[in-house]
């Protein structure tokens, strides 16, 4: 699957996960996206599950700043958008917060529910903390990969306390 990036450039770049997955070619900083492209947004109103795995051909993150999130997805963009389900943050600014991802967890966590599981794994493994993301959404995310409808995600939220 490509991996693409959509650059604001809000954060201290020594911490940006965005920059790091360009850097090691991991993905590709773009300034236009694609009508095939699924956009991680948030804000959307649909949730990614493995069966949009047949209508895209790329997944793109909006690295911005977390404060400015509101205004960045304001904005209008191309592309199927989706939210991921609820996951916990295993980066060290956010940790264990839920939904406050980075970029390479978000769209690691995306690979991984759409079945890229060892593409997920190899962007996780750039980053000294990337483990713990995986660790602290293992059980999660196998769940969400084998989610049929939007509905289901209730049921796997309760199973782990999370609702």
């Amino acid at each position: 699957m490509k991996v693409q990036v959509l650059m604001f450039y809000q954060d201290d770049p020594k911490k940006c996960t965005a920059a790091k997955m360009v850097k090691f070619g991991l993905a590709q900083s773009i300034k236009k996206i694609g009508s095939k492209g699924m956009v991680l947004d948030p804000f959307s109103e649909k949730t990614l599950l493995p069966k949009d795995k047949s209508i895209i051909n790329t997944v793109i993150g909006i690295d911005c700043s977390w404060n400015l999130a509101d205004k960045a997805f304001s904005k209008k963009f191309n592309g199927i958008k989706r939210k991921l389900p609820p996951l916990l943050a295993g980066n060290p600014v956010n940790y264990s917060k839920l939904n406050k991802l980075t970029t390479v967890e978000a769209i690691s966590a995306s690979l991984f529910i759409l079945g890229f599981k060892d593409q997920s794994m190899g962007l996780l493994n750039k980053f000294k903390w990337g483990h713990t993301f995986y660790d602290l959404n293992q059980n999660l995310l196998n769940e969400y990969s084998n989610l049929e409808n939007e509905s289901q995600i209730e049921l796997v939220l309760k199973d782990y306390g999370l609702l």
